[in-house]
Order: structure tokens, then sequence, then C-alpha cells
């Protein structure tokens, strides 16, 4: 038998070197400190909903750890996203460049302002925006008029760029921020997937105009449902509150709304939880990395597959560890992904890419070779914090 042959049996027994016997989930949230005493007392106080003491404070810490100056807490990461996009003067009409390489939510917020994802290309350094490729193409199909970005196909106007930070790592924001500020983009960053991971020191999704976070259930730190808008701007804050409250205008008794709003908030009982979840970050953040040194050191022994790696510069939260098949060995991509399952270790591939899905077929994009490639070629392994003390 090849060594090209033995490759899925392989990958299941670096896996199982590191996580035991099976079954493994890919990913499950952890429970290990003050969870049940904040629902309590969310519970006791009988403030479960939008309004409560634990929704102010999961705020001020989650600006206070990302460094932003404010952070509004909301139901989920895309209605994060979509609130932030429209915050970010996306209007219909308009497009948004997204990477192709993404989950669906990045491109369903587009659509919900009445925009278009315009999908461009990844690199496979970080599993971002290719910063490099996209100024390339926007040189050849854009131009600047008024002070906008125009599709030169299209005749519409490229309003905002989102780059997403892919499975935790930072994506190229030097590159990124360049080609947005030359030509006439506002940064909304998608940093669902990166809390705790760091480009230069500076927190993901502090770059942009605003930025969003996730803490869906299997993210590195959950409310249950939940995310957030990130921004330094006061008045987008107010804004992004506002808007996610149904535009309510405060009053002590009357109902009263100045335009359309979005019942979006954060309930009391989520955010209890993340408050808790938030004082174990540094811990599970620091597991996370313990679970990728030891993935590291079974997988140098694997030939025709690479362990995705933290970019230069950045601090990754490593949220989902990564395989990267070689090139020649991409053929055997659903083989590993039946192998390793078949031997109870939940592995999936990345996400269809935008372009190949129903809703997003007739959207602009750039050539993707690099997207499609990588598309054939990743595969994300058990990764929860769970499986470094089980073992």
């Amino acid at each position: 038998m090849s060594t090209t042959d033995q490759l899925p049996q392989q990958v299941v027994a670096a896996i199982a070197a590191v996580v035991g016997t099976g079954p493994v989930a890919l990913h499950e949230p952890s429970f290990r400190g003050n969870e049940w005493l904040y629902l309590k007392e969310s519970l006791d106080s009988t403030f479960v909903s939008s309004v409560g003491k634990f929704v102010d404070r999961f705020e001020a810490e989650l600006a206070t750890y990302t460094g932003a100056k404010y952070a509004v807490a909301v139901v989920n990461g895309a209605a994060a996203l979509h609130i932030a996009l429209k915050l970010a003067g996306v209007t219909a009409g308009d497009e948004v460049l997204i990477p192709a390489l993404t989950f669906v939510a990045t491109a369903n917020a587009v659509s919900y302002c009445g925009a278009t994802p315009h999908f461009v290309d990844s690199s496979e350094a970080t599993l971002g925006i290719d910063a490099a490729k996209l100024r390339d193409y926007l040189t050849f199909h854009s131009e600047q008029r008024g002070g906008y970005c125009m599709n030169r196909a299209t005749g519409r106007v490229i309003r905002a760029l989102v780059p997403v930070h892919t499975f935790g790592h930072p994506v190229d924001l030097d590159g990124v921020m360049a080609v947005a500020e030359e030509f006439n983009l506002v940064v909304v960053e998608d940093a669902a997937e990166s809390l705790g991971s760091y480009y230069r020191g500076q927190h993901t999704g502090t770059f942009g105009l605003l930025g969003t976070l996730s803490f869906n259930g299997n993210k590195t730190i959950t409310t249950g449902g939940g995310g957030a808008i990130l921004t330094n701007h006061p008045q987008l804050a107010r804004q992004a509150k506002h808007l996610t409250t149904t535009a309510k205008l405060p009053h002590r008794w009357e109902y009263r709304h100045d335009e359309i709003g979005y019942n979006y908030r954060m309930p009391n009982l989520n955010a209890a939880l993340g408050c808790a979840q938030l004082e174990q970050l540094p811990d599970l953040l620091a597991a996370k990395r313990e679970l990728f040194k030891r993935y590291q050191t079974t997988f140098e022994l694997v030939q025709g597959v690479t362990l995705m790696a933290e970019p230069a510069q950045c601090l990754s939260n490593y949220w989902l560890q990564t395989l990267l098949l070689d090139d020649e060995q991409a053929e055997l991509h659903d083989q590993v992904l039946v192998a390793t399952n078949d031997a109870g270790y939940m592995t999936r591939p990345s996400w269809k890419l935008m372009h190949e899905l129903a809703p997003f077929m007739d959207c602009p994009c750039m050539e993707l070779t690099m997207a499609q490639s990588l598309s054939q070629r990743l595969i994300n392994i058990p990764s929860s914090v769970n499986v470094v003390s089980a073992v």
C-alpha cells in the first residue's frame, strides 16, 4: 500500500494520539465557571430578556477585552453584521466585497441590506482575503467616480469590504486596510470566529469602522446564541443600540419608534452566560493553543498534510484546528472525511463556496482559484478544549 493510500488512516491515527478514543465532537462548549451562578442570579432577578445588569456588564467587559471603545450585544453574529453593514452606509443596490470562502451568514447579512455580495479570492497563508490579488482585480474592474468605487461591469457602487478571520486566523489586515483606503471602501470586519485573536498586537474586529463577533454554541466562548458589534465611534455605538432595540425612543410608558428597527438585543440570560464564559477566556485560549501544539507534534509525522498555524505577527485563538492537504493529496479529501468520521472523530470540510450556492450564483466574483483549491483541501478536526483535559 502506498503512502498516498495510507493517508486517511494516518490522519485518524494522528487525531487519536491527541484526543484519545472516539466519539469526539468537532467542537463543544465548556462550562466550568460561574455559569450556573450567574444564570440563577438572572432568573432570581426576573430580568431575563433584553434588559438587565448582565447585558451592560457583558458589553463593558467585551469592550475592555478587545480594546474597542464600545461593544453592543445582539442575538447572533449575523444580526451584528447586518446592523454593522447598515451603519457603514450599505444600502440597496450597493455591492459588498466578501470572501467566497466564508460561512453563509456573511453573504446573508449583505443581502439583508438589499445589497449584492461580490466574491473575492483567499490566501493560502491566512485563509482570508488575498489583499494583493484584490488590489489587482479592483484596478482593472473598478473606477473611482465622485469619491465612490464603481464596478465597471455593473455600474453599481462597491461600498464596503468585509474581511473574515477564517477559523480564528487573522487576515492580512495591513494589506486589506491599504486596499480599502486606496479604493474608498468602508471596512467592516467579520470577526465572528476570532475572539482572542490579534494582528500585530491589536484585537481583530477593531481595525475597521465596525467589527462583529459571534457567541454561537460552537464558538470559543458562547452565550447560547449571541453576537456583538464593536466600534470606536460613539455615535455608531448609540445608533447600533437604538436600531437593535426596535428603534424605540426612551419614555416612561409610551411606545414611539423613529425608524425601522430590529428586535436584535441580547437577552440578559444569554449575557449572564457570556459573563461567566469571558472570565474563563484566557484559560480557554491557553487550552486551544496547547491542543494545537499536540496536533502539531503528531501531524509532523504525516506526509501530505499541513496543520494550519497562525500567520506571521499574529496570535490566533485556534478556534477550529484545520488540516490542509497538499495539492497532490486533494483527491483524498473525502476519503479522509469518511475515515475520520467512521472512526468516531467528527471532522468536516470547509463551507461550500458562496458563489456555488443557489441564492448567490448570479453575484459578481473575481477569479477564485485559491478559494476553490482550499475548499477541496481543508478539513477541520476536533477542536474542543474539553479534549485537552480529557487525555
